[in-house]
């Protein structure tokens, strides 16, 4: 079972790959996450910031019946915004 853990993930503009959604998001370097992979998260916080804006969210690793593996955060979870410096901070810590 995954736990649930603190996240600095980064929205961008979704060219392909599958999605119907415009705005994606996805784990920042740095933090033992694959960058390519996911994040299922709230539509209206992607879409209520610019693009590349940095988001401290907790979340766990999860997969669909053997589907490639993402970050799943609740569509109503608390998250944060951060600055670069304060994501290079958490980040730097983990």
């Amino acid at each position: 079972m995954s736990h649930y853990m603190d996240v600095v993930i980064e929205t961008y503009p979704n060219a392909g790959g599958g999605s119907s959604k415009s705005l994606r998001a996805r784990p920042v370097l740095g933090q033992g996450l694959d960058v390519k992979m996911n994040v299922e998260c709230s539509s209206k916080m992607r879409k209520n910031y610019p693009v590349g804006t940095k988001f401290l969210i907790t979340a766990k690793l999860s997969n669909r019946e053997g589907g490639s593996e993402f970050l799943y955060s609740h569509f109503n979870s608390s998250y944060r915004v951060l600055s670069y410096e304060e994501a290079i901070e958490f980040i730097s810590q983990c």
